[in-house]
């Protein structure tokens, strides 16, 4: 597993992006492909139908773009089958292992935004804000899942580099070592970024 600051092995052109829901998986997935040339695809898009019910197509939209050669994406729906389809395709992953008083911050203010300023998502979809912070359906509060998937990704990565040992994994700890981390990978395909922009669809 590598750190922000260990050279990349290739230059990577299947790219996942792990994390826990706040971390913004989203806004690095459309940054990495700015860097690298990357077709960026918003997995939450293809999961998410109108009134938040799943796309029976799911699957399959995620099977078509996996095979194409060059994409990044958000890690996410590992339990509905995307780990066999997305993993053995990737050759990179990069993992924002943060802080949780960063990604509890970073989540409270995307949910706020999302509602208040009622931005369509995926498919007329629209979160409801306040509401969400509030519900006390686990399933439906934000922060609950958020509190119920932090150790997600540190329980599972060392079976994931165990198991598909073509991946480089980079973890990354906190919002200066990423930016840090992107800059090099920017400077080396001698690209140009501009700096970060907080977003209100981060993931």
């Amino acid at each position: 597993m590598l750190t922000a600051d260990d050279p990349l092995p290739l230059a990577p052109k299947r790219v996942l992006v792990a994390g826990v829901s706040g971390s913004g998986k989203t806004t690095l997935a459309r940054r990495v492909a700015d860097v690298w040339g990357l077709r960026a695809v918003e997995i939450d898009g293809l999961f998410h139908g109108p009134n938040w019910t799943p796309r029976p197509e799911f699957l399959d939209d995620v099977r078509a773009f996996a095979a194409q050669e060059r994409w990044v994406t958000e890690w996410q729906y590992t339990s509905k089958g995307t780990d066999q389809i997305l993993t053995p395709r990737a050759d990179l992953a990069v993992w924002l292992d943060y802080p949780y008083r960063v990604v509890r911050s970073r989540l409270i203010r995307r949910t706020l935004a999302r509602g208040l300023l009622r931005r369509e998502l995926w498919n007329g979809n629209r979160e409801r804000g306040p509401w969400n912070l509030l519900n006390r359906d686990p399933e439906e509060n934000i922060l609950a899942w958020q509190t119920k998937t932090l150790a997600h990704w540190a329980e599972r990565m060392p079976d994931y580099t165990e198991r598909f040992p073509h991946l480089t994994i980079v973890r990354l700890r906190d919002p200066r070592e990423t930016e840090r981390w992107l800059r090099t990978q920017a400077d080396a395909s001698g690209v140009s970024i501009a700096p970060p922009k907080r977003r209100s669809r981060d993931r």
